[in-house]
């Protein structure tokens, strides 16, 4: 068995009293007043479209091959906070689920990890070549992967390493929120992993 953890290196016509003149000074120009009830009315239509129908139970695929992981980057969406992995080869098999802790893969050591849930993330990558030698992805920094300041849902992205064809990734979200889990094919021989976890219920 090969252990390999990497170096540690978000109208009607107005009426024009005194009072109505000085009420329209005082409002900016190009600044158009909403009735309270569109205001509501625009508010509940934008929660209703934010409204996950994902659930939290652990979501995994069927082994479709290995690959070597190039790149882990964040972004964040109207709904929910995002996570791409960047692989070289085909779409890699995963499994997503909410655990108690994030431990180090191999040395079982706890990771600290900000939030009120955190998301366990393995995926069949490595950031390294086996046959080669070679890395693929070393971030500068294992415990902060992507910067997730200002996120809705993250609060922080670790790297617990790899092992065994394997490599593990804990996300720290501020509650146990739903998410979604699906694969896509890149350009040449490349794909990606994408894990949303919406705002809300």
């Amino acid at each position: 068995m090969k252990c390999i953890q990497l170096i540690h290196r978000r109208h009607h016509r107005p009426i024009r009293t005194a009072l109505a003149v000085l009420t329209l000074a005082a409002i900016p120009a190009g600044a158009v007043s909403v009735p309270a009830h569109a205001a509501s009315t625009a508010s509940t239509a934008a929660a209703a479209t934010c409204a996950a129908r994902w659930g939290s139970l652990p979501e995994a695929s069927t082994y479709q091959g290995y690959g070597l992981l190039t790149n882990v980057r964040t972004g964040r969406h109207a709904c929910y906070d995002r996570i791409v992995f960047d692989v070289q080869g085909k779409p890699s098999w995963f499994r997503v689920h909410y655990v108690k802790n994030i431990y180090t893969i191999g040395e079982g050591k706890l990771i600290p990890l900000r939030g009120g849930a955190k998301l366990e993330i393995i995926l069949s990558v490595t950031p390294y070549d086996t046959d080669d030698g070679y890395i693929t992805y070393d971030p500068p920094n294992h415990n902060e992967l992507t910067n997730v300041r200002g996120y809705r849902t993250f609060r922080q992205v670790v790297d617990a390493g790899s092992f065994e064809g394997e490599t593990v990734i804990g996300v720290g979200v501020r509650a146990r929120l739903p998410f979604r889990v699906f694969t896509l094919t890149g350009a040449g021989n490349t794909s990606r992993i994408v894990v949303d976890v919406a705002h809300r219920w």
